[in-house]
């Protein structure tokens, strides 16, 4: 064949697609030498032989290329059918080199140009207004389930109404439920929702000292009671957003600086102190402070303040933190207490403290390894150190006397050799305590041995859960990392929906000195969301190239379902230990019974690392670095995300969802993807590319008696409103910065009802940082 002079853009398109063939075709070789697709080998092996015949000008390379491109049409049909996210690195980049490829066809040497150019143009031109109809669908919401079954309503719960116009606690009251029977603000005048004040704490949320914003905000008589990063107490009007004093306890750690809540405490006529808010700090102390100008209440412990250290013993002072806050449960305050992580055996004890709200004098102990022990320990003797701890919020029910306690793992999470019968027992279960006693009424674990860090993580919620005979069962919502939701009779800790021990997986034998659970419980009556288990098919990626990366990752990596068991090789941990559900915990219209959740959809890879393979440039830098030290152990620990080369996810979107599920019926109703790519930071860069792809989201829901639930833990810039009937997004409000808090309701003086959310930044968007309060509500 002579020689023919080729349009230079013709030889690029060509190069394109002979670069990206061969790429595909050497990756897919080897994915299927692992038991991967056969796709990515057959597609490189058309695309090398499209993209050589036309560099040379040929038009059976247009040709070739057509038959791959109807040819991965079907294959993504086959793999995706239409749902959109996950087609999009099956068909963006071959719709695109498909435009090219045909637009390019009149520029072919006149020997070999066919006569129909102009028709292959015309497609070419359509399929590009194909791929641009792609770009635009990305910054629309996706992956929407949505309720069109009526939802009854029934009576709230006495202590919702009882709480008046008020916010008391995290989760309003006790019972955590997050639910506000304010009616002003419905689904129909939502549209007018508007800010109605702004305040600046001056406590900003710097995330590069580890300080993060996560604060519910408490409402009584008029004062709205805010707690900055460090424990900073700030009182505003709840009317204006004017402040009216502040309170810093000057607590200092080297690590995880929050306040997700404080305490309020009304003794009642003729105390001296009166009205006071009580926070326990990330430096463990226990502070009691006046609510009318916050000044320390002299009469409460030493001037104002308990050590939360007493008892403890010896240990580093940065490996104890109490970061979740502490519930005032009648007359008592109790506390729990956040335990680093994955460093070393012999941390501080977990043990969970009861004092008076009056005095601060302690009431009684539950320490799992001497649960005899009611007050401190004798001289030169401490709590049973390395216990499982409770990091998160804790639940309570006056009427029935108990306290709900969420616990965490015995430290180190991920080998469990060295761990006692008390450990095994309690770690990752919701106990119920006498709460005058601090004696355990009953205890429920979700998970057996946890060697995945799945901590309970939320605070329970207790509700009356319909028993489908007309009436109710006093309930207890836990919801967990593995977004299995339990649901319990609080009284006595049995399952109101059923749960079924299924059989768990064997480990590899790489491991020394551990043992394994045989079963773990799984919660079969309610919906378990985005727990599907990891198929190559639910692989991800922004280009065909990085989605095979991922495939062949997948393989490489160990993965035998949930709760693989940990390896010295690289092995998937789906779901990951941020969740699932996390600190925001769920909740519940009270009304419709209808539980209402976030969750994230992260998988991670991780590794333990034999003790003589550890190098001294193996440093700790955090709960979020890749290497945990687990000094006292045969092994170190390493972790990281499950990504491609480019940094995204190797895992499908949506990443996270905001649901909500049916009490009654256990089924999942509605589902909303958690928000946009819009404020997303590359560093410190904003692109501001709306990709509406469902971010992880952080922070917890909150549900008014208008019908609405709330939600703003996104990783964009903005307070979002459901319809709890259908689900349906039916408001969203800008806010100045991105947030990680759960938003709050009261009635104000005025009487107008307030939507509150403190913004101090998103947990993954560490672009900026705030100390924001923002208030919306209707118009005068």
């Amino acid at each position: 064949m002579q020689n023919l002079k080729v349009h230079w853009l013709v030889r690029l398109v060509a190069l394109v697609t002979l670069l990206a063939g061969l790429s595909l075709l050497v990756g897919g070789v080897y994915l299927i030498t692992l038991g991967g697709s056969w796709y990515y080998a057959l597609a490189g092996a058309a695309m090398s032989l499209a993209g050589a015949a036309l560099w040379q000008g040929r038009i059976a390379g247009v040709r070739i290329y057509l038959l791959f491109f109807i040819f991965t049409l079907v294959w993504s049909f086959y793999e995706t059918g239409l749902a959109f996210w996950p087609s999009v690195p099956r068909l963006v980049a071959p719709i695109f080199l498909a435009a090219l490829v045909l637009l390019v066809v009149p520029l072919l040497p006149r020997d070999t140009r066919p006569v129909s150019s102009k028709s292959y143009f015309a497609v070419g031109l359509a399929l590009a207004a194909m791929f641009v109809g792609y770009l635009t669908a990305m910054f629309y919401p996706h992956d929407i389930i949505v309720n069109t079954t009526p939802l009854a309503k029934s009576d709230v719960a006495k202590t919702t109404t009882d709480a008046g116009n008020n916010w008391y606690a995290y989760g309003r009251t006790g019972s955590g439920s997050r639910f506000a029977p304010f009616t002003q603000i419905t689904p129909e005048n939502i549209d007018k929702l508007e800010v109605a004040w702004t305040a600046r704490t001056g406590f900003l949320a710097d995330q590069s000292k580890h300080e993060q914003d996560q604060t519910v905000p408490l409402y009584v008589d008029g004062t709205l009671y805010h707690c900055g990063p460090v424990g900073q107490i700030t009182a505003l009007d709840g009317d204006t957003g004017k402040i009216k004093w502040k309170f810093d306890p000057k607590a200092e750690t080297a690590d995880w600086k929050r306040c997700r809540s404080i305490g309020y405490f009304d003794p009642g006529p003729g105390d001296s102190c009166g009205p006071r808010l009580v926070e326990s700090t990330v430096d463990a102390r226990l502070i009691s402070v006046r609510a009318s100008d916050g000044k320390p209440c002299e009469t409460f412990g030493d001037g104002g303040t308990v050590s939360l250290w007493a008892g403890m013993g010896k240990a580093d002072a940065n490996y104890l933190t109490n970061s979740s806050g502490p519930v005032v449960a009648g007359d008592k305050i109790v506390v729990g207490g956040r335990v680093i992580d994955n460093v070393t055996l012999g941390e501080p004890s977990g043990v969970i403290r009861a004092y008076d709200a009056r005095t601060g004098a302690l009431a009684w102990v539950w320490d799992m390894g001497n649960p005899t022990l009611k007050g401190l320990p004798p001289e030169g003797q401490s709590y049973t150190v390395g216990t499982p701890n409770a990091w998160s919020l804790l639940a309570f029910d006056v009427d029935l006397g108990m306290v709900y306690v969420p616990l965490g793992n015995a430290t180190p999470d991920i080998w469990g050799g060295t761990r006692r019968d008390f450990d095994d027992e309690y770690s990752s279960s919701v106990v119920a305590l006498d709460l005058n006693t601090g004696d355990v009424k009953w205890h429920f674990q979700t998970t057996h041995h946890d060697l995945w860090d799945y901590d309970v993580p939320s605070q329970p919620v207790l509700a009356d859960i319909p028993d489908g005979k007309g009436g109710f069962t006093p309930g207890l919502i836990q919801t967990t990392k593995r977004a299995q939701v339990f649901v319990l009779d609080r009284r006595t800790g049995e399952p109101i929906k059923r749960v079924v021990e299924k059989p768990a997986p064997k480990p590899d034998g790489t491991v020394k000195g551990d043992r394994y659970s045989e079963t773990q419980p799984y919660s079969t009556d309610m919906a378990a969301i985005g727990t599907e288990p990891l198929t190559e098919r639910m692989m991800w990626g922004a280009t065909p190239i990085d989605q095979m990366v991922c495939r062949i990752l997948f393989h490489k990596y160990r993965y035998d379902g949930e709760y693989t068991t940990p390896s010295t090789h690289k092995s998937l941990v789906w779901p990951g230990p941020m969740g699932g559900m996390n600190f925001g915990s769920a909740a519940v219209d009270e009304s419709r019974k209808v539980m209402v959740a976030a969750e994230m959809r992260m998988p991670l890879v991780q590794n333990l690392l034999p003790r003589d393979k550890v190098t001294p440039d193996m440093k700790y830098t955090g709960e979020s670095g890749a290497f945990h030290p687990m000094l006292g152990t045969p092994y170190a620990m390493q972790r990281g995300s499950f990504s491609s080369p480019l940094g995204i996810p190797c895992l499908r979107p949506p990443w996270g969802t905001i649901s909500a599920i049916d009490l009654a019926t256990g089924k999942h109703i509605w589902q909303f993807p958690a928000g946009s790519a819009q404020d997303l930071a590359l560093g410190k860069f904003q692109p501001g590319i709306g990709f509406y792809v469902g971010l992880p989201p952080l922070g917890g829901p909150m549900i008014t008696g208008g019908g609405i639930a709330f939600y703003a833990g996104f990783q964009d810039y903005y307070l979002r409103a459901f319809d709890i009937q259908t689900g349906d997004l039916i408001w969203k409000g800008r806010l100045p910065i991105g947030t990680q808090a759960t938003p709050m309701s009261y009635v104000g003086k005025d009487g107008r009802q307030y939507i509150v959310i403190s913004a101090g930044g998103a947990r993954y968007n560490m672009s900026a940082w705030g100390d924001y309060i923002v208030a919306f509500a209707l118009p005068k």
